[in-house]
Protein backbone atom coordinates (compact mmCIF):
# COMPACT_ATOMS: atom_id res chain seq x y z
CA UNK A 1 0.00 0.00 0.00
CA UNK A 2 2.73 2.58 0.71
CA UNK A 3 4.48 1.89 -2.50
CA UNK A 4 1.27 2.42 -4.41
CA UNK A 5 0.76 5.74 -2.75
CA UNK A 6 3.85 6.96 -3.24
CA UNK A 7 4.28 7.16 0.72
CA UNK A 8 7.40 5.62 0.74
CA UNK A 9 10.94 5.41 -0.96
CA UNK A 10 12.21 1.67 -1.07
CA UNK A 11 16.15 1.31 -0.11
CA UNK A 12 17.55 -0.41 -3.68
CA UNK A 13 20.61 -1.11 -1.91
CA UNK A 14 18.64 -3.89 0.49
CA UNK A 15 18.03 -6.35 -2.85
CA UNK A 16 22.23 -7.98 -1.74
CA UNK A 17 19.63 -9.64 0.69
CA UNK A 18 21.46 -8.32 3.71
CA UNK A 19 20.18 -9.19 7.24
CA UNK A 20 20.06 -5.33 8.61
CA UNK A 21 20.65 -5.46 12.34
CA UNK A 22 20.92 -1.90 13.76
CA UNK A 23 20.28 2.38 12.74
CA UNK A 24 21.82 5.07 13.51
CA UNK A 25 19.65 8.30 13.24
CA UNK A 26 21.67 11.36 12.49
CA UNK A 27 18.63 14.16 11.75
CA UNK A 28 21.15 17.14 12.39
CA UNK A 29 23.03 15.80 9.59
CA UNK A 30 20.10 14.14 7.49
CA UNK A 31 21.90 10.78 7.31
CA UNK A 32 21.01 7.20 8.50
CA UNK A 33 23.66 4.59 9.59
CA UNK A 34 22.88 1.01 9.07
CA UNK A 35 24.42 -1.62 10.33
CA UNK A 36 23.81 -5.79 8.41
CA UNK A 37 25.47 -8.79 7.77
CA UNK A 38 28.99 -7.56 6.72
CA UNK A 39 28.61 -3.57 6.13
CA UNK A 40 27.62 -0.42 7.20
CA UNK A 41 25.69 1.82 4.99
CA UNK A 42 25.36 5.30 5.10
CA UNK A 43 22.33 7.30 3.76
CA UNK A 44 20.99 9.99 2.68
CA UNK A 45 17.56 10.87 4.42
CA UNK A 46 16.02 13.07 1.38
CA UNK A 47 16.66 10.14 -0.89
CA UNK A 48 17.77 6.84 0.37
CA UNK A 49 19.21 5.99 -2.88
CA UNK A 50 21.46 9.07 -3.96
CA UNK A 51 24.65 8.65 -3.29
CA UNK A 52 24.89 5.84 -0.74
CA UNK A 53 27.96 4.72 0.96
CA UNK A 54 29.00 1.62 1.88
CA UNK A 55 31.65 -0.15 3.91
CA UNK A 56 32.10 -3.84 3.35
CA UNK A 57 33.24 -5.57 6.84
CA UNK A 58 33.33 -9.20 6.78
CA UNK A 59 34.61 -11.16 9.63
CA UNK A 60 38.35 -12.69 8.81
CA UNK A 61 38.60 -16.01 6.75
CA UNK A 62 40.53 -17.85 9.50
CA UNK A 63 37.24 -16.54 12.12
CA UNK A 64 34.75 -18.21 9.69
CA UNK A 65 36.42 -21.40 9.37
CA UNK A 66 36.90 -21.73 13.01
CA UNK A 67 33.09 -20.90 13.08
CA UNK A 68 32.01 -23.09 10.68
CA UNK A 69 34.39 -25.68 12.54
CA UNK A 70 32.28 -25.33 15.58
CA UNK A 71 29.07 -26.61 13.60
CA UNK A 72 27.51 -22.69 13.02
CA UNK A 73 25.76 -22.39 9.81
CA UNK A 74 28.40 -20.40 7.08
CA UNK A 75 25.16 -18.30 5.88
CA UNK A 76 23.31 -17.18 9.09
CA UNK A 77 26.11 -17.05 11.48
CA UNK A 78 29.31 -17.24 10.69
CA UNK A 79 29.94 -13.25 9.48
CA UNK A 80 30.17 -10.24 11.01
CA UNK A 81 26.49 -9.04 11.87
CA UNK A 82 26.91 -5.65 12.96
CA UNK A 83 25.18 -4.55 16.10
CA UNK A 84 26.33 -1.65 17.48
CA UNK A 85 26.20 2.11 16.01
CA UNK A 86 26.92 4.49 18.29
CA UNK A 87 27.67 8.21 18.00
CA UNK A 88 31.21 8.85 19.08
CA UNK A 89 32.08 12.59 18.36
CA UNK A 90 31.20 14.52 15.42
CA UNK A 91 33.22 13.13 12.97
CA UNK A 92 32.91 9.15 14.22
CA UNK A 93 30.94 6.59 14.94
CA UNK A 94 31.74 3.33 16.87
CA UNK A 95 30.87 -0.07 15.40
CA UNK A 96 30.89 -3.31 16.35
CA UNK A 97 30.30 -6.29 14.83
CA UNK A 98 29.94 -10.27 15.30
CA UNK A 99 33.23 -11.30 13.57
CA UNK A 100 32.14 -14.75 13.52
CA UNK A 101 31.79 -15.22 17.14
CA UNK A 102 35.06 -13.01 17.70
CA UNK A 103 33.92 -9.76 18.08
CA UNK A 104 35.54 -6.44 16.62
CA UNK A 105 35.21 -2.87 16.74
CA UNK A 106 36.21 0.30 15.10
CA UNK A 107 35.40 3.82 14.33
CA UNK A 108 34.27 4.76 11.12
CA UNK A 109 35.09 8.93 10.19
CA UNK A 110 32.07 10.57 8.74
CA UNK A 111 33.14 12.75 6.54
Amino acid sequence: DLLLSNSCIPFLGSTEGLDFRTLLLDEERGRLLIGAKDHVFLLNLVDLNKNVKKIYWPAAKEKVELCKLAGKDAHTECANFIRVLQPYNRTHVYVCGTGAFHPLCGYIELG
